[in-house]
């Protein structure tokens, strides 16, 4: 008989992780979330204040690892509950396609998009968010700003390793940046 391996459960310890980072690009959802008017178009965009991997503190959108035998949807799920609290009611469609795919890079010259701690590969969504967000676990603060002011200078000089580009990105996608 084959033994079932329970994903929900299987984590790295921190020495398996930096041996991992140092050899594999990680799997990673990158989630803009954003408050929509009855149209359906971004009234708000939701950005977080986090602790980052090198101590200092930074604007950012919700991002996570994707987890051996986790559905991306699951990961969304699972990183936007854990930033934007657990009656965050993201609204994932059931066949989930993210908007770009960012690669992120020790390196910051190669993409702009940098992460000091490993090379990993993103896939990026914009996440309509329904329910009320308290900001959690390693989540400081969360604003709900307008698309204006967060394709602005000081939103954008706020966030760091390339999201506020990314930020950008998903605000053009949905048709919000003139």
């Amino acid at each position: 008989m084959s033994e079932i391996l329970d994903t929900r459960t299987t984590w790295l310890s921190d020495e398996e992780l930096a041996i991992a980072r140092g050899h594999l690009p990680m799997v990673y959802v990158d989630a803009v979330p954003v408050r929509t008017n009855a149209n359906g178009e971004v009234a708000k965009v939701g950005l977080l204040l986090k602790g980052m991997p090198d101590g200092s503190i930074s604007r950012a959108i919700v991002s996570g690892r994707v987890l051996y035998g986790e559905r991306i949807r699951d990961a969304l799920i699972r990183h936007l509950e854990k930033d934007l609290g657990s009656m965050a009611m993201p609204q994932i469609p059931a066949a989930a396609q993210p908007f770009t795919v960012i690669e992120y890079f020790p390196d910051p010259t190669i993409t702009g998009f940098h992460d000091p701690r490993q090379h990993c590969v993103a896939m990026a969504f914009v996440v309509p968010i329904f329910g009320d967000c308290a900001p959690s676990q390693d989540s400081l603060d969360l604003v709900w700003v307008t698309p204006a002011e967060a394709a602005s200078d000081n939103f954008q000089t706020e966030m760091s390793g390339g999201q506020g580009r990314l930020v950008r990105m998903a605000l053009a996608y949905c048709g919000m940046l003139l």
